[in-house]
């Protein structure tokens, strides 16, 4: 990743672009390798700061060349007058790309940097891009340390402190600090190796404090793995097609020529276990997994475009990950609304909804996307096109058998021997229960026989039942028109779903059709 990069910015810098914009919050390993493509290529370079203005490096002994270039203004000034081929680095110079004078400027110098071979790199972790210099202007992904590169800073920190750390436990440490920045996976080893007593690693450390600076970011969730397909009651048909995929990151899957699976799209009626699928998906796998939360892409600080540009560099640096996007819907509603005609309401969420899209169809990284909705109205059609995903599941209410196996799950899990409940009683009276009320049924009835002071009965979790109004009775109609779209248009993640006439006789009153 990074060795493609390079290849790229050398290619950028050869050419006469007169600014490249860097996107990273790496400023030491961006100048690094903007040192580095500028010392193959025998070209002068110099950086920019605003609180030390231009400086230059030579021979490791660093010059500030004026005070005075501390101004933006003066700095490019400064470039201007300096000699052919001169690369200069700026820091952080985006705030300032909003004053009209600056702008000006920039574009006033456009053509005699492009003709003297100069370039201004913009180093920045986020993008700002004045309209007026849009055609002036190529912008690059600086990608997260790779594998390679962690393993390097890792090797290098046990190195200077003579340390010999078992390989394998080396190699879990460097997976795990996946997706982090060269600064960030430095100090996570430390404390990873103090928290070991300097004799190991505690990885644990290491996957609690990246947990901790993915949470920074606003729009991801790091999840361990909590319970795999074990957890998950029916769903056969979609169980099936993802055990057959789980070996599909593999080398030895590669060089049979398979490609890699690229995602799903879960639909379904709330509370069926679409969210459950998706935690279980990396567990099978044995796969991190990654939320983007969509609520906090559209409300967070740092922008909509801004923050789906930063997930999606670093599920691509965390890859192979399970990449879980939650109720789809309701971030991308808006998209169409735009499409629409209401564009004061929808544009930023369709300029979004067009990234993701386009990252979708051609990301090449091992990214495998989960995406869930509840309301397939209100998705955008473009996200239903053959391409975004691998397959298209609906899931549905759990039928009399699938209801059996999610009480047993829900009493094991509540550590009660399920075969001391009559199962087939309870799954036969709970028609309509999605696996999120049966859970509910599951907890009220415990809480009843606790308050009671005595064992839980089947008595119990009845009763709990005949309490229960099932949300189906609410959006009955919604129910029906999900289950005919999906009829014609997805994949039923259980098997005796697909023979959904049948269970409509079997389970429901004669005449009534679902």
């Amino acid at each position: 990743m990074a060795h493609d990069f390079l290849a790229n910015l050398r290619l950028t810098l050869a050419s006469p672009y007169p600014y490249a914009y860097l996107l990273s919050f790496e400023e030491a390993r961006v100048e690094r390798m903007v040192r580095a493509v500028a010392n193959e290529m025998g070209r002068p370079l110099a950086t920019w700061t605003l609180t030390r203005g231009i400086q230059i490096t030579v021979d490791g002994a660093v010059t500030a060349v004026d005070p005075a270039t501390r101004d933006p203004a003066r700095a490019l000034d400064y470039a201007a007058s300096a000699p052919r081929g001169s690369i200069f680095v700026f820091f952080d110079l985006h705030p300032y790309l909003k004053e009209p004078a600056l702008v000006r400027r920039m574009r006033d110098y456009a053509e005699p940097f492009s003709m003297e071979n100069k370039a201004v790199v913009l180093v920045s972790p986020s993008l700002t891009l004045p309209r007026e210099l849009e055609k002036e202007i190529t912008v690059l992904d600086v990608p997260l340390a790779s594998a390679r590169e962690l393993r390097a800073i890792l090797d290098g920190l046990l190195a200077a402190e003579q340390l010999k750390i078992d390989p394998a436990v080396c190699e879990r440490a460097v997976l795990a600090s996946r997706g982090l920045t060269e600064n960030e996976a430095q100090r996570v080893f430390i404390k990873s190796l103090l928290a070991g007593s300097r004799r190991t690693l505690d990885v644990g450390v290491v996957l609690d404090e990246k947990r901790q600076i993915l949470r920074k970011s606003e729009v991801l969730d790091f999840y361990e793995n909590q319970g795999g397909m074990e957890t998950v009651g029916g769903l056969e048909e979609l169980k099936k097609w993802l055990r057959g995929r789980s070996d599909a990151f593999s080398e030895a899957a590669k060089a049979f020529g398979l490609p890699e699976p690229r995602g799903l799209l879960l639909l379904g009626v709330q509370g069926c276990g679409k969210s459950l699928t998706a935690k279980a998906v990396a567990e099978l796998w044995r796969l991190p997994l990654v939320r983007l939360d969509l609520g906090g892409l559209f409300s967070g600080s740092q922008g909509a475009e801004e923050g789906v540009r930063r997930a999606i560099q670093v599920a691509e640096a965390m890859s192979p990950v399970v990449l879980w996007v939650d109720e789809l819907e309701k971030g991308f509603a808006g998209a169409k609304q735009s499409a629409a005609g209401n564009s004061a309401e929808g544009g930023s969420a369709g300029r979004v909804l067009g990234s993701f899209l386009i990252w979708l169809q051609e990301k090449t990284k091992p990214v495998f996307v989960v995406a869930t909705a509840n309301d397939i109205a209100a998705l955008p059609p473009e996200l239903l096109r053959k391409g975004r995903f691998d397959e298209i599941f609906f899931i549905d209410l759990p039928d009399v058998h699938e209801r059996e196996s999610i009480f047993a799950i829900h009493l094991q899990k509540r550590l009660r021997d399920p075969r001391r409940f009559d199962l087939k009683s309870l799954a036969r009276t709970s028609e309509h229960f999605s696996g999120a009320e049966i859970e509910q049924v599951v907890i009220s009835a415990l809480y009843r026989a606790y308050a009671e002071k005595r064992e839980l009965a089947t008595g119990d979790v009845s009763l709990a039942i005949e309490e229960t109004i099932p949300l189906y009775l609410t959006y009955e109609e919604r129910v029906k028109e999900l289950r005919d779209w999906a009829k014609r248009r997805a994949r039923f993640a259980s098997i005796d779903s697909s023979m959904l006439d049948l269970f409509d006789v079997a389970e429901e009153p004669q005449g009534e059709v679902l």
